[in-house]
């Protein structure tokens, strides 16, 4: 070893002029000196150093899932804390409750036929803001075993599902590092576990011997012909699939899904993740602060955005080039690709800008915070066009309606709706800027919601275990399922016939509008 250890050194010198020899000494064994030559030991040094790296990486990734986690909890004491102050609040202002009690049950019934309908027939919104509640509940039809389709396979809870816009797909995300595109059939009432090559894809985003909990799949999207689904996941990496797969196995039966491309550029957990509609890019949010946009056909980052200074909760497409994103950091910033400062910025919000959403022309920009505030944004200028105050508690998420320019029913008027941790679903004028009705049946925290291809009905679900169907026109709850699982997510399909749910208890059920 002594001997071959000068010209080990002078041609290690040569062949890596551009790094540190005495530091690639670390890499090396003397039973290395002795049995390889310098080639050899050049690569061991390459290979070495580069797991080195690679548990470097993992280290940092681990900080950030921890800080992930930790904002989390912090998020978590902040409602409880909030909670604890609006008990607060209610105890000392009941006995004026009880002092004005008469007057207001008087309003209520001077007022209730004027509030009746929450659109007419001819041109939609009119009246004053009306509450929608669920006491009386004999004309609600409660949903049962042969209106739903239970999906079965996910072994961790559901956190997001979404139809596939050309057809029958459903494509699901769970906390157990799969994804999976169910085949929905016209019929219902179909057989629980859809196990074999006729139900189910299933996408893995995790190999054995790996951290599964790195893996999580937090946000899916699918592109607009439906034949590509793109995931986000917690080990910061997207993934692009194929409604493709081949049969694996040998006495148990599934299908894998073909992976067609890994987009590898954020050190921390994805937390949103779209499509634009000419489907050459795709836009990721992530808990490393950054939103990277990436190119479809190279596969890889076309731009990455580095303006926030918090988390990104999530991003939205305006058009093909440009997109919004929001921030823990109370900040919305609108991106264009080829820019390398943001192109509008919003600071109003107080709080968490936990979802955005652009209107069906790209015109004005929906968002909501934990500032208990849903606010309405145009480019035209830097303070928010409508600010709608409501609310009691943080709002999670807000859809606009598929009405008004821009879409299918365009005589229809363009409405909000904002599900919020009060337990409440409220729609908004958006055009007058003001509240027109409050929908208050679920009684836990409402995760999601989602109007219906027409506009005519409204799905929302809760941590309450239910999923509520109710009509805009009629101003009620029509339709009521009750699973087993709080649920984080609800979407209709294209034709308007079908409703999913993802729920905690690991399964996505579809439920039969037509029933």
């Amino acid at each position: 070893m002594e001997a071959n250890l000068s010209n080990v050194r002078i041609a290690l010198h040569f062949l890596q002029a551009d790094s540190d020899v005495d530091e690639d000494y670390l890499f090396l064994q003397p039973l290395d000196l002795i049995t390889k030559d310098v080639y050899e030991l050049r690569r061991t040094i390459k290979e070495r150093r580069k797991n080195e790296l690679k548990k470097t990486k993992e280290k940092e990734l681990d900080k950030q899932r921890e800080e992930a986690h930790g904002l989390v909890k912090d998020r978590e004491k902040q409602v409880r804390k909030r909670e604890r102050e609006k008990e607060t609040e209610r105890t000392e202002e009941k006995p004026r409750e009880k002092e004005h009690s008469y007057h207001n049950d008087k309003e209520v019934d001077t007022n209730h036929e004027d509030q009746k309908n929450v659109r007419n027939e001819e041109n939609g919104v009119s009246g004053e803001p009306m509450e929608i509640s669920t006491t009386s509940t004999s004309q609600i039809v409660e949903l049962t075993s042969c209106d739903v389709t239970i999906l079965e396979g996910h072994t961790s809870e559901v956190c997001a599902c979404a139809w596939s816009p050309s057809g029958s797909l459903l494509a699901s995300g769970s906390g157990d590092s799969t994804a999976r595109i169910w085949r929905i059939g016209d019929g219902t009432n179909q057989s629980s576990s859809q196990n074999g090559p006729a139900g189910e894809i299933v996408l893995l985003h995790v190999k054995a011997k790996t951290n599964e909990k790195s893996k999580d799949v937090t946000a899916i999207d699918w592109n607009i012909d439906g034949t590509l689904l793109a995931t986000g996941s917690y080990d910061g990496q997207a993934r692009i699939w194929s409604t493709d797969g081949e049969i694996f196995g040998w006495s148990f039966c599934y299908i894998i899904g073909e992976l067609k491309s890994t987009l590898t550029r954020h050190k921390g957990p994805i937390f949103s993740l779209k499509w634009n509609k000419k489907c050459d890019y795709i836009v990721t949010g992530s808990c490393d602060k950054t939103a990277v946009v990436w190119d479809v056909k190279t596969e890889g980052f076309k731009q990455q955005f580095e303006f926030h200074s918090g988390p990104i909760l999530d991003v939205d497409w305006r058009n093909n080039v440009s997109f919004a994103t929001s921030s823990t950091d109370h900040m919305i910033y609108v991106c264009k690709i080829g820019e390398t400062s943001p192109i509008k910025t919003f600071s109003d919000h107080q709080g968490e800008v936990n979802c955005l959403k652009w209107d069906p022309t790209g015109t004005l920009l929906a968002s909501c915070s934990d500032d208990v505030t849903a606010k309405i944004w145009s480019l035209k200028q830097d303070k928010c066009v409508h600010d709608f105050k409501e609310h009691d508690k943080e709002i999670y998420t807000i859809r606009w309606s598929p009405t008004g320019p821009g879409t299918n029913n365009p005589n229809l008027p363009l409405l909000l709706a904002s599900a919020s941790f009060d337990s409440t679903v409220k729609l908004w004028d958006v055009e007058q800027g003001r509240l027109l009705c409050s929908l208050t049946g679920h009684r836990e925290p409402v995760y999601s919601v989602a109007f219906s291809p027409n506009g005519e009905y409204l799905a929302s679900g809760s941590l309450d275990k239910s999923v509520l169907i109710w009509s805009l026109k009629e101003s009620k709850i029509i339709k009521r399922y009750t699973g087993n699982g709080g649920i984080f997510e609800v979407c209709w399909n294209k034709e308007g016939d079908k409703i999913a749910a993802c729920f905690a208890n690991n399964v996505v059920c579809v439920l039969d509008f037509r029933r």
